[in-house]
């Protein structure tokens, strides 16, 4: 049990720093309710659950050579930037806030979903999974065995879902007091925001093709 505790605090705080994730999930939640705030979630989380497995059978260090995280770097600033373009071109659309001017019906749950869990597949994040998690469930695994491990992965995993409910909770109690102009802005905002990490996962992209090069 003291196990379990510790590791979903440590699960809770290491969810706590903003990152692409909170960015869109904080994004879906004002702009189509909890539920889509939801998916993003979900979608990281079963990346994390993927990568838990992944170090259970040894693999995590697939990950520490350039030519699997430069694609990674290349396709993450991708798709940060063009979820970042769409969030400022359609910050006035698809809204469904309570004062009744709602335009578009929301994405649907697994496009959101999917945008989650393609958010959570860049290097930076699996390279964090790799050097922190990994280490910690690594030496779980070695100093009390396969259970010892397993519940150290449960707790991490559920401190990561404490961090999403109270997050998506503060933003669904914030949603119903802003009007759709305050949403408008806040969606322009974290597409900003999303465009910044596309910028620095380009960033890494070139140093990593750099470091490979010379």
């Amino acid at each position: 049990m003291e196990i379990y505790v510790k590791f979903i605090l440590i699960g809770l705080a290491i969810a706590m720093p903003v990152g692409a994730i909170t960015v869109e999930m904080t994004k879906q939640g004002l702009r189509n309710g909890f539920l889509h705030g939801w998916a993003v979630g979900l979608g990281g989380m079963t990346l994390d659950t993927v990568l838990i497995f992944a170090m259970y059978f040894g693999f995590a260090a697939l990950l520490s050579i350039p030519f699997v995280q430069i694609p990674l770097w290349l396709a993450g600033a991708g798709f940060l930037a063009y979820l970042g373009y769409d969030s400022i071109r359609n910050s006035d659309v698809n809204l469904s806030t309570t004062d009744g001017k709602a335009v578009q019906a929301p994405p649907s749950f697994w496009r959101t979903y999917r945008n989650g869990l393609l958010v959570a597949i860049s290097p930076g994040n699996l390279m964090f999974w790799v050097s922190v998690f990994g280490v910690v469930l690594s030496d779980s695994y070695q100093s009390a065995g396969k259970l010892s491990f397993i519940i150290a992965a449960i707790g991490i995993l559920c401190g990561i879902l404490l961090h999403d409910l109270g997050l998506l909770t503060i933003v669904s109690i914030t949603r119903k007091m802003m009007s759709a102009k305050m949403v408008q802005l806040v969606s322009s905002l974290a597409g900003v925001l999303l465009i910044g990490f596309a910028f620095y996962f380009l960033y890494k992209f070139v140093i990593a093709v750099w470091q490979v090069i010379f």
